[in-house]
């Protein structure tokens, strides 16, 4: 296995000897592919450089961009990462066809530095029912599709999907066979989130027990969610010789999700003394990471999730709090700044000016925003100081983010009037600009919220209809924010979108303007039936 090495981690226990030398682990990460298959989770090319930009910035090491053959949309946002991207490693996804191998060597052509990662099932279950293929042909594609791959690109994975329900001989032949035909990375999913830690630790062990030239290349897990226990398997395959984790921000994936990079990475810098392997990541960036996926997705975050959920640094019971504030490390085993929270509460007001919210953005990481885009947010900010007491960093980023998301959009929200309460039946008066020339019309329903769709639907008739209304306060206080989450399907697709305001109604409309605009430029996606998860 070829290992990096690198320094201890700062702060590692002096009392437990760690069981080897600190190593370097490679992260993958697959936001934008396997993140992205997760049911209404589609994203846009621009929300999609966004989130590759953040991704690069953390110090991700290879960026699964997407599935070039899925769909014209796919293409398009991996070459447009490829070309803008010079850091990480850009990976395109592919099956073992010439096609999609093809397809993705094009997508990747403009990339700095790229990969090809091809994959086919290897588990009996699936070459019997999703396949029908024999074992001999699955192992003559695996063959055939690294070869071809190496023609495009010397760096080439190679994955066994459903890998931890494969049987062992046939595994060891199918990897044998991807390393003879020139693959670096070796990856063997628990597709199915069905391992547990013990048992995937062995499935490595064995492969490198018995498989010749193993060691010269990096063996990588990819873990799903479905029992709990992704990042736990994540954990038990580096000390069995994994060097690369397969990952995503805020365990995003099909089904219960992937593994969440932000646990993985800040179980080994929190426990170093007894899991020895570092990562390049910045932690720093991972609270924004975290908020921008949630943003973009409209997957809100639990409030109890490790590391990123609104309740990871929050203390309630009286002894905890005693406890806090005689030392921190009583009840924290991290620092709220080492994953980029900041301590600071009311540090903005209806008097700060231009350059004090310029200076916030900044410290909050937004400091690279376009001067259209700074004024519309700061005339926010400022009717946001107005209606609100307190403005704290949540405000801002909720701000900053929902502007983000209309930007470009058909639909803009305008104006939104509402008559409701129990002596009168409700009545929304809606008035939005569509294609640059504004409209406004009155709708009735039987809610306020649904009066205010009903107008939507009149201003830009439609067939979407609404699969998810969820509204989250952005801080605490009854003038809080609100953030509401929509979810709208037409013929098949769904799109999520979100909007913050203090006005509960506003942030619906303007959630459900935003889902709408999302559906108007959703690229047609046609993809593959075999998806490796």
């Amino acid at each position: 296995m070829t290992i990096e090495n690198s320094t201890p981690t700062a702060g590692q226990s002096a009392v437990v000897e760690p069981r080897a030398t600190n190593q370097r682990v490679v992260i993958f990460d697959t936001t934008l592919r396997d993140g992205e298959q997760s049911p209404g989770c589609s994203m846009n090319l621009e929300e999609k450089l966004r989130v590759a930009q953040l991704l690069e910035d953390m110090g991700v090491d290879v960026i699964e961009a997407g599935f070039p053959i899925a769909s014209a949309g796919d293409f398009e946002a991996v070459r447009a990462i490829a070309q803008k991207l010079t850091r990480s490693t850009i990976c395109g996804l592919s099956r073992a066809g010439r096609a999609d191998i093809d397809r993705c060597a094009e997508a990747l052509q403009p990339a700095a530095r790229k990969r090809i990662h091809t994959f086919i099932s290897t588990s009996p279950l699936h070459m019997k029912f999703k396949l029908q293929m024999s074992p001999e042909q699955v192992l003559e594609a695996v063959t055939s599709s690294v070869t071809h791959a190496r023609t495009f690109a010397d760096d080439v994975e190679w994955s066994a999907e459903d890998g931890s329900r494969t049987e062992h001989d046939f595994l060891c032949r199918c990897v044998e066979a991807a390393i003879k035909a020139g693959a670096r990375t070796i990856n063997v999913p628990d597709t199915v989130g069905y391992a547990v830690p013990e048992e995937y630790a062995a499935l490595f062990t064995m492969l490198m027990n018995r498989v010749p030239n193993i060691d010269k290349v990096v063996l990588s897990a990819h873990c799903h969610n479905d029992l709990g226990l992704a990042v736990a398997n994540s954990l038990a395959a580096m000390d069995a010789g994994v060097r690369q984790i397969e990952c995503t921000i805020n365990g995003l994936g099909e089904r219960a999700g992937n593994a969440a990079m932000e646990e993985i990475v800040m179980a080994l810098k929190t426990r170093a003394d007894l899991i020895p392997y570092s990562t390049g990541i910045k932690t720093e960036l991972i609270t924004k990471a975290s908020r921008l996926v949630s943003t973009i997705t409209g997957m809100t975050v639990q409030p109890n999730k490790a590391i990123v959920g609104a309740n990871a640094f929050a203390h309630e019971s009286g002894i905890h709090q005693d406890g806090m504030l005689k030392n921190a490390q009583t009840y924290e085993i991290m620092t709220p700044e080492s994953v980029g929270l900041s301590k600071s509460t009311l540090v903005m007001g209806k008097h700060s000016g231009r350059a004090a919210f310029k200076a916030k953005l900044q410290e909050l990481g937004y400091g690279n925003l376009g001067d259209n885009m700074f004024q519309e947010t700061f005339k926010r900010f400022k009717d946001l100081a107005d209606r609100k007491k307190d403005v704290f960093d949540e405000d801002i980023i909720a701000l900053v983010d929902d502007e983000a998301m209309r930007d470009h959009q058909r639909i803009r929200f305008v104006s939104l009037d509402i008559q409701c309460g129990s002596q009168r039946p409700p009545k929304a008066t809606m008035e939005l600009e569509i294609d640059g020339v504004t409209r406004k019309v009155e709708a009735g329903g039987d809610g306020p919220v649904d009066s205010i769709f009903n107008a939507i639907k009149q201003l830009f008739p439609h067939q979407a209809k609404l699969q998810l209304f969820q509204v989250h306060a952005v801080t605490e206080g009854t003038d809080a924010q609100a953030e509401v989450t929509v979810r709208l399907e037409e013929n098949g697709k769904s799109v999520n979108g979100q909007g913050a305001d203090t006005d509960t109604l506003v942030a619906a409309a303007r959630a459900y303007v935003t889902a709408l605009n999302k559906l108007l430029v959703k690229r047609e996606k046609s993809a593959p039936t075999a998806m490796i998860a």
